[in-house]
């Protein structure tokens, strides 16, 4: 993927990073493979809002990604590197060789035409999904299960990968994209490879209104506000708070632990992240 810059014919194009798209080949998405998302606008069964700051936004459609990689020894072909609005990873549209077709995560390297196969039966190369204890150690994964046959719950975003580390009595130890090595059990699936689309973090939208087609809308600081509103806010002229930073109902906001003390994933990591 490459990124580019635009002459600057407007505030908003000034500083403007976009995705080349180059890697993108789907013309349209196919229909069956994709349903519609009901935007919420952050508000909960209720009407009550429980995230802030949505609202608004251009519609879209959900891509349904195959997580669960469960179609074994049946080799399939990759068709189409295609856009997915609501992540920030590419997906392959793959077709298996009895007809079924389903998009997957695309991997750095996965282009159409390339053959990609599930299951124990498959080799260690870009695209193939298997499971953990027969991938051959140092090499990089993503899309990978916490459970056996749950589906992929780790390494999705663009530019993730894990790395396989060590493996002993059916459990593989991993180390994660955050630094924290962990443990997981050995039949977990995981696909070869590092998520595609790696340079999507150094884009630059340029304007707010770009913000708003994302259905995220404005926030205001806490400071801004007057006293009746926020902890943060008052003081005469212009001033950073006073008080330590914390949310609108009080909770401190910053050097806090927020993991749980008593967890059952504690026993399965081995080193913390950074």
């Amino acid at each position: 993927m490459g990124l580019k810059s635009y002459k600057a014919r407007s505030q908003g194009m000034r500083f403007r990073l976009s995705a080349t798209f180059d890697e993108i080949t789907e013309k349209k998405p196919v229909k069956s493979l994709t349903k519609a998302v009901r935007k919420t606008a952050g508000r909960n069964n209720q009407g009550r809002i429980t995230t802030r700051h949505r609202g608004g936004g251009v519609k879209q459609r959900l891509r349904l990604v195959d997580f669960k990689r469960n179609k074994f020894d049946v080799e399939a072909t990759v068709k189409d590197i295609a856009y997915d609005p609501t992540r920030s990873a590419y997906l392959a549209l793959i077709e298996y060789a009895d007809g079924v077709k389903s998009y997957i995560l695309a991997p750095e390297g996965l282009k159409p035409g390339m053959k990609v196969m599930n299951g124990p039966k498959a080799e260690a190369s870009v695209g193939n999904c298997l499971p953990l204890i027969q991938i051959p150690l140092g090499l990089m994964v993503h899309a990978i299960e916490l459970v056996p046959g749950q589906g992929a719950k780790i390494g999705r975003s663009a530019g993730n990968a894990c790395q396989v580390m060590a493996r002993s009595n059916g459990t593989v130890t991993l180390k994660m994209p955050s630094g924290e090595v962990r443990i997981f059990n050995g039949r977990c699936l995981a696909c070869i490879g590092t998520v595609g689309n790696k340079d999507w973090d150094s884009i630059s939208l340029g304007k707010a209104g770009r913000k708003r087609h994302m259905g995220i809308r404005p926030t205001v600081r806490g400071v801004a506000m007057n006293p009746v509103d926020h902890p943060m806010g008052g003081g005469e002229g212009r001033t950073s708070g006073g008080s330590h930073p914390r949310s609108p109902w009080g909770q401190l906001a910053k050097g806090g632990k927020t993991r749980a003390k008593r967890k059952a994933s504690d026993k399965v990591i081995v080193k913390r992240r950074k």
